[in-house]
């Protein structure tokens, strides 16, 4: 059963504990309403947590974060003494300094974690993170007090800043682990010491700052270390670069899959395309039909994995499969939009990736429509391989017989459109554009009623612009 709420204080005392720092000013019986690393949002009792950026150094920013209404700061080392004085509210303002105040962050947040009492949930894979995060957490909500990292929240400043949350005392956080370098999930392992990993697949994502797909294999890998017996690793049966490393994992592993045995396996898949799917699904607590209107295949993966972990917290069966069927894409996450005039977007702008953009692709050409278009964007840090794996997906959209593409970005987009080209779409039906505004302004008069658009790149490409104004101009 669900704990009640009961906020775990966070005194200055504790803190200096916690991140191995020095109480240079202030009261060690204070208590600090919460954290910030903003002093233009910090709310008044936080404490301010002075992080250099590549771009700033907070540290310049902490007086401004007092005198906005912080009870104090943590500052890297010979730099707090400019600060002490008094906080807003007339009492001593709370200075800490510590060796490197990033470090002191991570620190925080894992013995926040510790103390909580609550069970954490740790997702990584190439593409579907979010998503997963997110089903997880709501067939965990039907049980448990839940909170999850806000948006993209998963980097070593993000996730600390999440789990320190964990200090309103929910049963579950489940969080998403980031990374584009080897030894990043290692440190974000190591500060959430999850309870309950979760390994959803590897793809080409980030490939410009590996060697290859095996070595981004191995960087998600990661999450196997500091297991132990009762760790469990959730992971996906299907993908061949999971299984093979998963082999020597300490824990207690759970399996979930499409095409292979599974201890949670869709043995059954009816494709509705933009209605979503329908699978019986077959697990250790017996089987049920599960029906939700997130669409393709991939997101049958991803809610393969949720029930997985949703059982390995007693969740009942009958009760994920009422939560899945009131599941929704985020925005820009296979967003189906409705157009007023009676054509259909298929939204999923929020990133891209090779292995992604093919599912994409898929879930298109299973759509009912007149005509199927797609807006594809650049996908970015593929490095050396950019072009070729451009290429590859401008011959998967001609292979899928669409009638128009548009692809936006620099030469790798240019180099997928000229691939097309010459694997058979017609020159007339395949258009590059080096901006998004400029392919929205070229597509919105060419949509009519039942066609069917997929939108989908890069966030740096910015193709959530072309959806927008679809949404404007042609409601």
């Amino acid at each position: 059963m669900a704990r009640s709420p009961e906020r775990m204080p966070l005194t200055i005392d504790w803190i200096v504990r916690a991140v191995g720092g020095t109480l240079l000013a202030g009261r060690g019986a204070a208590a600090a309403a919460g954290v910030s690393i903003d002093s233009r949002t910090i709310r008044r009792g936080q404490l301010y947590i002075a992080i250099r950026g590549e771009r700033f150094d907070g540290a310049d920013f902490a007086a401004d974060a007092v005198a906005r209404g912080a009870m104090g700061a943590l500052m890297p080392r010979g730099r707090g003494a400019a600060l002490i004085g008094r906080a807003t509210d007339g009492s001593p303002a709370a200075i800490v300094e510590v060796d490197d105040t990033t470090t002191g962050l991570q620190a925080l947040a894992r013995q926040v974690r510790l103390e909580s009492g609550a069970r954490v949930v740790a997702i990584t894979g190439s593409a579907g993170k979010t998503t997963t995060k997110e089903v997880i957490a709501q067939f965990l909500e039907t049980k448990y007090r839940v909170i999850r990292n806000r948006g993209n929240l998963n980097n070593h400043i993000g996730l600390p800043l999440s789990l320190l949350e964990l200090t309103e005392r929910p049963d579950v956080a489940v969080v998403e682990l980031g990374m584009n370098h080897a030894g990043e999930i290692r440190t974000l392992v190591g500060i959430a010491e999850p309870d309950v990993r979760v390994w959803t697949n590897v793809g080409e994502a980030h490939l410009g700052f590996f060697d290859s797909v095996d070595a981004i294999a191995d960087a998600k890998a990661e999450i196997l270390e500091g297991g132990g017996p009762r760790s469990v690793l959730v992971a996906n049966a299907d993908d061949d670069r999971i299984v093979t490393r998963t082999k020597t994992f300490a824990g207690r592993m759970v399996t979930f899959g499409i095409e292979r045995a599974a201890d949670v396996r869709a043995e059954v898949v009816s494709d509705r395309g933009l209605d979503g799917f329908t699978a019986r699904v077959a697990t250790s607590r017996g089987a049920a039909d599960i029906a939700t209107a997130l669409v393709g295949r991939a997101n049958l993966a991803n809610v393969l994995a949720a029930t997985a972990v949703a059982l390995e917290f007693d969740v009942p069966l009958p009760a994920i499969v009422e939560r899945a069927a009131a599941l929704r894409p985020a925005p820009h996450r296979g967003e189906i939009v409705r157009l007023a005039d009676g054509a259909t977007v298929i939204d999923d702008s929020y990133n891209a990736n090779p292995t992604a953009t093919r599912r994409a692709l898929d879930l298109l050409v299973s759509a009912r429509a007149d005509r199927r278009m797609a807006v594809l964007g650049e996908m970015l840090e593929l490095g050396a391989e950019s072009e070729r794996l451009h290429r590859e997906v401008g011959r998967a959209a001609a292979a899928a017989r669409i009638d128009r593409l548009f692809t936006v970005g620099g030469n790798a987009a240019r180099a997928m459109a000229e691939a097309a080209v010459a694997d058979g779409m017609p020159a007339e039906s395949v258009r590059y554009f080096a901006a998004s505004d400029e392919a929205g302004a070229a597509i919105v008069p060419l949509v009519r009623r039942g066609d069917v658009v997929l939108v989908k790149g890069s966030r740096g490409i910015r193709t959530d612009a072309v959806v927008e104004r679809l949404k404007a101009e042609r409601a």
